[in-house]
């Protein structure tokens, strides 16, 4: 009989949905020091046990299915049979962005949910490695990660952080490799720029930004975040501000830092420098405006953009834009880091240090950082993606025009139970 037809037998003569249940409160029960509340534990374990060995003696695969049936419901069961039938692969690896995928505030209370942190437990002790993917400090990681997924987990040698969005890696248990500063291989010319944006982000800032923002407590990327909550209208007037201000900063920290060939200066600051009759301010505004359009239309919004071909930027200074990133958040943060420093950078480095040499990775994650993660798998046939419902739209449609694994927000949990369940079926002969 074919599988998909014994899955369909499966989910029409058991009553999984019971099953999953059962398993879900086995699963997540408190710890709880109750007798009563053991004895009603035992006696659901039981009955789970009980209804498991019904399908284990059912099926030539019956251990598989029932561990399939328990964890995962009929659409997330056929999803990952369609999942092996395209790859014939296991997933070996999970790389995982933390806000807004594994968390969100508006779904989760910005907490990660603890039928989430079960799964990953579960996957830890298939021996699966995770990798910890996000924009955020190193120090906020450190501090969730141990107390959702335990020191333990942490300190395996199994679990890479990969952070402030590929500038650094942190790897536990792994030596002189533990922990990576992966800017520090940049050139000197780079790293004086972000020194000088850095140092002057919020003493030049205006009086509006310095109580509307804050700096992101970083080591190398410079990233305004709103003093609001995120996604407020507040918020969003914020980063806006702060953005067109980043910019310009940028554009006279690269004025000061990099000897820019032909430029004349009217003494106004470096990014009042000319370049073919005009500044490096509205030079530097064309070309981010032409890589992103939310950033053009931000910049059309606050009167600064430009009316200028990106195309006509000056060869010099795009061969310094080039290697910088600005990236919009809307209502979240404006952020200055180095295209040379990325998800995909880190994430390479971490697989690397974790001993993946054949990475089949899960990438889960909302923003355009994690999206060049997912075409980097893609594109090296090296995994599959998913993003929840509100991820941005370019990140949105490259999950859509892959395999679909879209979900709800506050819900990655049902992605991870899918990829557990592919990983159950890609055992079978």
């Amino acid at each position: 009989m074919e599988r998909y037809d014994l899955i369909y037998q499966l989910y029409d003569e058991y009553d999984t949905k019971t099953l999953r249940e059962y398993q879900a409160f086995v699963d997540v029960f408190p710890a709880v020091d109750s007798r009563v509340a053991l004895e009603h534990w035992q006696g659901v374990n039981d009955d789970l046990e009980q209804r498991k060995d019904e399908i284990r003696s059912a099926f030539a695969a019956g251990e598989t299915f029932a561990e399939v049936a328990s964890r995962a419901d009929r659409d997330q069961a056929f999803t990952a049979l369609d999942l092996e039938a395209k790859y014939g692969r296991a997933v070996n690896v999970l790389v995982l962005d933390v806000d807004e995928t594994l968390r969100s505030a508006g779904g989760t209370d910005n907490e990660i949910p603890r039928d989430t942190l079960h799964v990953l437990t579960e996957f830890h002790e298939a021996g699966v490695p995770i990798v910890i993917c996000t924009g955020q400090t190193l120090e906020n990681v450190k501090g969730f990660a141990i107390q959702g997924l335990g020191s333990e987990i942490v300190h395996s040698g199994d679990l890479s952080i990969v952070y402030e969005a590929g500038t650094g890696v942190f790897t536990p248990g792994h030596g002189a490799q533990t922990k990576q500063l992966l800017y520090e291989d940049l050139d000197e010319e780079i790293r004086n720029v972000f020194d000088d944006v850095r140092s002057r982000v919020l003493p030049d800032a205006s009086e509006e930004l310095r109580r509307g923002c804050h700096l992101q407590g970083n080591e190398f990327n410079v990233t305004m975040k709103p003093n609001y909550e995120t996604g407020s209208t507040n918020a969003r007037e914020i980063i806006d501000t702060a953005l067109v201000y980043l910019i310009d900063l940028l554009a006279d920290a690269v004025g000061t830092a990099l000897d820019i060939p032909g430029s004349e200066s009217d003494g106004d600051g470096n990014g009042s420098k000319e370049l073919s009759d005009e500044t490096v301010t509205d030079w530097t505004r064309a070309f981010y405006a032409a890589q992103d359009p939310e950033i053009r239309a931000v910049l059309e919004s606050e009167g600064a953009y430009p009316d200028l071909d990106a195309d006509t930027v000056p060869d010099a200074l795009t061969d310094v834009l080039e290697r910088i990133d600005v990236a919009y958040y809307e209502a979240d943060a404006a952020e200055i880091g180095s295209l040379e420093l990325n998800k995909v950078v880190g994430v390479e480095r971490a697989l690397d240090v974790l001993g993946v040499d054949e990475p089949f990775s899960l990438v889960m994650g909302d923003s355009k950082s994690d999206l060049r993660v997912m075409q980097w798998v893609d594109e090296n046939d090296a995994g599959i993606a998913a993003a929840p419902e509100h991820a941005s739209q370019d990140t949105l449609e490259h999950v859509l025009e892959t395999d679909e694994l879209v979900f709800d927000r506050g819900k990655s949990v049902d992605v991870l139970r899918t990829v557990y369940a592919l990983n159950r079926l890609a055992r079978l002969e």
